[in-house]
């Protein structure tokens, strides 16, 4: 067995069929399941330690720009990962400097400023607020999107 889905397939086994959803939710790792994760790319690694941290069912998951690197594919590929996760009930905590990204999967947004929160509300209200995205946003806002590839 290699090292890519070793934790993945040793979930307990009072869990059955985990590792057929955790591929189902990654299909890109399910797909490299005999690969050693050392040589698979960054981008399907940064998946491999999402499902790896699922492998505990938790409630709430952390997530530190988990599209940072990746190609346009494989953050939506994330992005969509993350969509599913909200809808089966976990709450997802998003640290994301990417504008374009964090919209695709957050439904409120914090801004930080020298560890403090500058301003907190609805991505809709965010957007919407001229006063908040002047001074914290107006740099990524224009910052075209990657085309996909």
């Amino acid at each position: 067995m290699t090292a890519c889905c070793r934790n993945l397939i040793d979930a307990p086994a009072s869990h059955p069929g985990r590792e057929a959803r955790l591929f189902a939710l990654f299909p890109n790792v399910g797909l490299l399941r005999h690969r050693i994760a050392a040589r698979i790319s960054g981008g399907k690694q940064q998946m491999l330690g999402v499902a790896r941290t699922l492998v505990g069912n938790p409630r709430l998951l952390l997530l530190d720009e988990p599209t940072a690197g990746l190609s346009p594919l494989i953050a939506g590929q994330m992005a969509a990962a993350i969509l599913s996760l909200k809808a089966a009930g976990v709450t997802v905590l998003l640290a994301e400097q990417n504008l374009h990204s964090a919209t695709r999967v957050a439904d409120r947004a914090v801004v930080l400023e020298k560890g403090r929160i500058a301003w907190a509300g609805t991505l809709v209200e965010l957007m919407a607020d001229e006063a908040a995205r002047t001074p914290y946003l107006a740099a990524i806002i224009h910052e075209p999107e990657a085309a996909p590839g």
